[in-house]
């Protein structure tokens, strides 16, 4: 499976931007998501996941209450609605995908524990 970030670019600390992720096959459904985030200069940081039914979400403290993950496993396609942004916001979005079973309910917060990444989208947040 290739995954295929889009949705990024510059808006004003306020705004609002709607990343997604589209997956190249029907797999995508027996995949969880996660979305990732690096600025220059820092390491890669975990924003939010979803598990492969969409049934449950987690997210990282800067996320909660902003942003939202989610899927529509019909479209093989990932979201992250990302509201009040901030200029600390800004960053390359990446998707990432890994195959699960349906029963797991760890999810998925680091980096390596994923094997397909998306590009990245340029997100820039102005003051």
């Amino acid at each position: 499976v290739q995954l295929q970030a889009s949705g990024g670019g510059l808006v004003q600390a306020g705004g609002s931007l709607r990343l997604s992720c589209v997956a190249s096959r029907r797999s995508f459904s027996e995949r969880a998501v996660g979305w990732f985030r690096q600025a220059p200069g820092k390491e890669r940081e975990f924003v939010a996941h979803i598990f492969r039914s969409g049934g449950q979400t987690h997210y990282s403290d800067f996320a909660k209450g902003r942003f939202t993950i989610s899927r529509d496993n019909a479209k093989n396609t990932a979201y992250l609605q990302m509201n009040s942004l901030k200029p600390e916001d800004t960053a390359v979005y990446f998707c990432a995908t890994k195959r699960t079973i349906l029963t797991v309910t760890r999810p998925l917060l680091h980096p390596s524990e994923y094997d397909v990444w998306g590009q990245g989208t340029q997100v820039t947040v102005s003051s």
